[in-house]
Parts: C-alpha cells; sequence; structure tokens
C-alpha cells in the first residue's frame, strides 16, 4: 500500500513538472514582449533629443516583437501531440488544488531554457551551428569511426549511447553511419524539442527562427538581434530504412543498468552530475568489456551553486583519477579543444571553453 502511495505521488509530481514545462513554452510570447514592452518604457522616458538621436529604437523593437512572434508559431508546432510522447499521460490537467496551480507556474529559470532551447535548435540543426558541431561532434565521430571501421565490423551490431543527447543531432549522426545508436535526454525541454525535429521535420532549411531575438547586450549591428537561422540544415528522416536509432527520457543513472553498450560517448555531459562519480561508475557499469567511453567537453557543474542542491564539483585532475580508479585504461587524452555552446558568432562578446577529450576503455 506504501508502494502504490509513493509512485502516486510521484506520477503526480511528474504531471507537475510536465505542465510546468509546457506552460512555459506557452509563456514564451508573453514572457518575451514584457521585456520589449520594457525596453519601449525606457526609451519614451529618455529626453526629447536623446530619442531624437536614435529615432529608429522603436521601429527595431517593432522588428523584435515580430521575431518573438514568428518564434512563437515554432512553439506552437513545438507543443502540437506533445502529450503523446509519453505513454504515462503526464499531460492531464492536475489542477486539483491552489498548490498545484503555483507548481506548475513557469519560473525564470524556466523561461531561460526555453530561449535555451531555441539556441540550441541552431546548435544542432542549423548552418549557423555547423562551426560548434565541427568542435564538439567532430572528434567524437571520428574517434569511434576509427576504432569500429566499416570494413572490420558489422556497425548495426554496434551499439552507441548518448547520454545528454539534447536535440539529437550527434545521435542521428551515428544512426546515419550505420551504428545501432540512442540518445538519452532527462530534460522535457530538449525532449520536446527533439521530439519535434526528429519526428515532424521532414524539409530541409523548412523553418526559420530568430534565436538572438533575446540578446540585448553586445551586438555590434542593430540586425544582430533579429539574425535569422534556417533548420534543419539536414532531413532528419533521411536515415537508412534499416537504421536502429531510438531517443530515451529520463534520467540516465536510473534507465541504464545492463552492460549492453559497446560505446558510450559523453558530448558537454560530465558537469550535469550532482556527483561526477556516480557517472564513471554507470558508464564503467553499463559497457561491455573492451568497450570504449569517448568524452569531449568542460566542467561547468550545473548544480554548483545552486540553492537547495548539492552538488560535488571535482577537477578534471580528480575526474581522472576516479576514471582510473573504476578500472578504465586511457588510450587518448586532448586538452584545451577550443569549443562553445549556443554562442552567437556575432556577439561582442564570446565565450569559449578549453575543453578535454579523452578516450577510455573497459578492459576485456
Amino acid at each position: 500500500m506504501a508502494d502504490n502511495s509513493t509512485q502516486s505521488i510521484d506520477d503526480h509530481l511528474e504531471k507537475q513538472h510536465f505542465i510546468r514545462v509546457c506552460n512555459a513554452f506557452k509563456f514564451y510570447r508573453t514572457h518575451s514582449h514584457r521585456r520589449i514592452n520594457d525596453s519601449e518604457i525606457s526609451y519614451r522616458a529618455l529626453p526629447e533629443h536623446h530619442q531624437e538621436m536614435v529615432p529608429d529604437f522603436l521601429e527595431n523593437l517593432e522588428n523584435i516583437r515580430t521575431c518573438v512572434d514568428h518564434n512563437y508559431e515554432i512553439i506552437k508546432l513545438i507543443l502540437q501531440d506533445a502529450e503523446y510522447m509519453f505513454e504515462n499521460q503526464t499531460q492531464e490537467t492536475i489542477h486539483d488544488s491552489v498548490e498545484d496551480v503555483k507548481k506548475t507556474f513557469p519560473t525564470s529559470a524556466d523561461m531561460d531554457k526555453v530561449r535555451t532551447t531555441l539556441k540550441q535548435f541552431v546548435r544542432d540543426w542549423s548552418p549557423l551551428g555547423q562551426q560548434e558541431r565541427d568542435a564538439c561532434y567532430r572528434p567524437v565521430i571520428e574517434e569511434i569511426t576509427h576504432r569500429f571501421p566499416i570494413d572490420l565490423c558489422e556497425r548495426s551490431s554496434v551499439k552507441v549511447l548518448i547520454p545528454g543527447a539534447g536535440l539529437g543531432r550527434l545521435a542521428l549522426e551515428f544512426a546515419k553511419l550505420g551504428f545501432t545508436c540512442q540518445g538519452n535526454e532527462w530534460s522535457l525541454f530538449m525532449l520536446l524539442g527533439s521530439n519535434f525535429i526528429l519526428n515532424k521535420c521532414r524539409e530541409e532549411n523548412s523553418l526559420t527562427l530568430y534565436p538572438w531575438v533575446h540578446q540585448w547586450c553586445n551586438n555590434k549591428y542593430t540586425e544582430d538581434q533579429i539574425r535569422q537561422a534556417q533548420l534543419p540544415d539536414i532531413n532528419p528522416a533521411g536515415i537508412p530504412e534499416d537504421s536502429n536509432f531510438s531517443m530515451a527520457a529520463g534520467d540516465f543513472l536510473e534507465v541504464y543498468r545492463e552492460p549492453e553498450w559497446d560505446c558510450v560517448a559523453t558530448v558537454f555531459f560530465l558537469d550535469t552530475a550532482r556527483n561526477v562519480i556516480a557517472y564513471v561508475e554507470t558508464i564503467w557499469k553499463i559497457l561491455q568489456p573492451g568497450g570504449y567511453w569517448v568524452n569531449l567537453g568542460p566542467l561547468l557543474y550545473h548544480y554548483a551553486e545552486m540553492a537547495d542542491e548539492h552538488s560535488i564539483e571535482l577537477s578534471y585532475e580528480q575526474v581522472k583519477k576516479v576514471i582510473i580508479k573504476t578500472g578504465f585504461l586511457f588510450e587518448k587524452e586532448e586538452m584545451d579543444i577550443k569549443s562553445s555552446y549556443t554562442q552567437s558568432a556575432d556577439s561582442m562578446f564570446q565565450y569559449q571553453y578549453n575543453s578535454v577529450f579523452f578516450v577510455v576503455r573497459k578492459p576485456l
């Protein structure tokens, strides 16, 4: 009876979370317009002779409003059929109390994640993201294809797992190369986005997004804020019919427990852990003997400094010791790989990581 009660509470919390994420997407237009309205109020409060020095300011705000509205049209497409993503019917209305209403109202952090998801579309699925993909995905792809050459193995029998798959581009690239590949993602924001781009988009460059419209600072040119991105740059359905490709929702530590993978590829993933040691142990556990773990990314621990969150932040030196003590053998290691994440190339502010790239093997 206690187990059923616990399951009921978990289901209720899951539904609350799902609805709050959907509400964050739905609130996007209103939330964005508020910021634009604040700018208009600030402009109109200027002395008249100051307003005359930038006469096109209000016109640009109207352009930004139009871009926001266009983004919202894509968001509505993302939300279409979202309730059918999961079999557990998390979409059901649960407004049973005032507390439920509060718990399903999006926070400012939720709104940030909506904007991040829009920029993630550029990183994974736009020509504008090609440079980032080349820096972050290409070394991983080249390393794994080198270790599983097509003339020496049947790639469909090689199982590759991509934890933290985001919008699914890296996982799809492995499927295109013939590997059996699964992407795993925990964030509902990313899962809604990947469901849309992977299952609903079938024509190259059929969508226009304005990813930098919320970037109010460090714009070199006025039009930088309303610069558009076309997507997807490839047809996501353009993989061989016999490809074995899937996306799995859920916490990596809870979903994967059995040693059934030949390769685990992590890109900008290790630092999403509250406890990075648990990640290392799980990767060891799920790899078959002789399997490889290929990693590229920084250590910007996501839960560091967050209120009410327990997090342990290790240096790379400490992480490496944990990897070795777990039993992995290092086969390759490169430091200071220049990489960025959802960065606008036109911005006056550039944020660059000196990422680490390594390949380790679980001994036979």
